[in-house]
């Protein structure tokens, strides 16, 4: 986690396939970050990642066990938020019901090199007209793409558990669902829904890719994201 790329520092320049890169973020990710902020392509992994989150949450909510839990959180937060649900509510959820493993897919495939894009240009903004860092968008926007890795191996493990938990809430690495004990009306119950261990997972290794991006050091790139994210998470559990 100190890591901290110098200028004179070799950088890795052997090619680097879609495959070899994928397993790297997982395993290794500052070999891969040195090689995509000298060799920023980013096409291919976000086709990789998009489709297969696409895959693994539109398959799950195509099934009937899927469908059957999207409509039980569906009406769960409804009730939440607005008290009653009327039963024009309940059948205007029963109509879309068939067609959520569409709607889900569509949203990965849209929403999430979108979120990408939004994420890119908010810490472009912080490194490079704040803190004056110098490196091109297309570099930062790759090593976000590429730190998207492990959101893919986060569907291909939630997905299929939620289908044999027949739920999708909470969500199985969160820590909502490893202290069950928690009052689900609670303060505390809302943080640890709102915190994941992918997504603390994720965040080390953005922390890594932004450290060699920016010639900073990785240990205080990371807390400056948990920090941020342990805010987000108390805002969202005091809503909720």
């Amino acid at each position: 986690m100190d890591h901290q790329t110098s200028s004179t520092e070799v950088v890795r320049t052997e090619p680097m396939g879609l495959v070899s890169r994928f397993l790297g973020i997982i395993f290794s990710p500052s070999v891969v970050f040195e090689y995509v902020v000298q060799t920023p392509n980013w096409l291919g992994m976000l086709l990789v990642t998009s489709i297969t989150g696409a895959v693994f949450i539109g398959g799950f909510m195509s099934t009937e066990v899927g469908q059957e839990a999207w409509l039980d959180q569906a009406l769960s937060q409804a009730s939440a938020s607005a008290g009653e649900i009327s039963d024009q509510q309940v059948a205007t959820m029963e109509k879309i019901q068939p067609y959520v493993g569409l709607i889900g897919a569509g949203q990965v495939l849209l929403g999430g090199p979108l979120v990408t894009l939004i994420l890119s240009g908010l810490l472009f903004v912080v490194f490079s007209t704040i803190l004056g860092a110098t490196s091109t968008f297309r570099q930062l926007f790759s090593v976000v793409v590429h730190s998207g890795v492990i959101g893919t191996v986060q569907n291909i493990f939630i997905w299929p558990l939620n289908y044999f938990r027949e739920t999708m809430s909470p969500s199985p690495t969160s820590l909502a669902a490893l202290l069950p004990m928690l009052d689900e009306d609670s303060f505390m119950y809302g943080l640890a829904n709102a915190i994941d261990l992918f997504l603390l997972w994720w965040l080390v290794v953005l922390a890594i890719g932004l450290a060699i991006l920016y010639k900073k050091k990785a240990k205080s790139v990371a807390l400056s994201l948990f920090i941020v994210y342990g805010l987000i998470a108390m805002v969202i559990a005091a809503v909720f």
